[in-house]
């Protein structure tokens, strides 16, 4: 992508990301002592768990190089806003959900470039290696992740009406976004889309199905309520597409990387609808 699509991207994520803030208070990076058993197992799953299936799923099947550093980066980034929407929607334990979203998103900054540079150098061909830099990709997360974050929860502190009103347009305007940038990066690799889909369609989805249910069973395990496990199983499949878009495009330079995570974002919608549907039935 030119420069200018880049910018676009990266402003669009900051955007996602200060709409996330405007949801979020301090009392949810509290609850961490309140209920330690229900976010560490949540955790579990989202920094270990999912990259470790994705690794797995990566290796077992045939596929090309960028689509198993693509299906890596998805696996390393956190869940995003939309396991919220959904975990609201399908009457789960909506705290739970917003503080493991928040802690993720705050922990990965530190993992993503660590996974990924594995994933590169496991991967890709020896000469086509693109490494990344430690500090300085943590620096740019940190840029578009957590200063956006920050700035919507001090609008939430001193203008809660505000912040109110203004929930249910950043959360359209995030699914509108989403939907372009699939639409923009389906065009651009429309010349080996169909053969990239075909790589990354069946990984993907189990990607998405296994760590919904280890999410799940896990939780279970433990002897966490429904509530919260299916929490947990959300917050495990639903991840932060438009992140590891723009880690693949902004940071690393290629928009190949990028098709597991816009195929991932199509998948999680219906595996999402589905867990709505099941929790209304139960």
């Amino acid at each position: 992508m030119d420069s200018a699509s880049t910018l676009i991207l990266a402003s669009a994520l900051i955007i996602i990301m200060l709409g996330m803030g405007l949801s979020l208070e301090a009392l949810d990076f509290k609850r961490i002592f309140q209920h330690p058993k229900a976010i560490f197992i949540g955790l579990i799953n989202q920094l270990i768990l999912l990259p470790l299936v994705g690794f797995g799923i990566a290796v077992l099947f045939p596929m090309q190089p960028e689509i198993a550093v693509g299906i890596m980066i998805l696996a390393a980034c956190p869940g995003g806003p939309t396991s919220n929407l959904i975990s609201f929607m399908a009457k789960a334990d909506l705290a739970l959900s917003v503080t493991l979203t928040a802690f993720s998103s705050l922990i990965t900054i530190l993992t993503i470039p660590f996974i990924i540079n594995f994933a590169l150098t496991y991967f890709m061909e020896a000469g086509t290696v693109i490494e990344l830099n430690v500090v300085e990709t943590i620096a740019q997360i940190f840029i578009i992740v957590v200063i956006p974050i920050t700035i919507g929860m001090l609008v939430r502190r001193f203008q809660p009406s505000f912040a109110q009103r203004m929930g249910k347009p950043v959360r359209v305007a995030s699914g509108v976004v989403l939907a372009l940038i699939i639409v923009g990066l389906v065009i651009k690799e429309r010349a080996h889309f169909v053969e990239y889909f075909a790589d990354a369609g069946l990984a993907t989805f189990l990607l998405n199905l296994i760590s919904m249910l280890l999410g799940y069973m896990s939780a279970r395990v433990f002897v966490l309520s429904r509530r919260q496990a299916t929490s947990i199983a959300i917050e495990s499949g639903i991840q932060n597409g438009t992140l590891a878009i723009t880690i693949a495009v902004v940071l690393l330079g290629n928009t190949a990387f990028a098709i597991p995570a816009a195929v991932y974002s199509l998948i999680m919608f219906i595996t999402g609808g589905i867990v709505v549907y099941l929790s209304h039935r139960k």
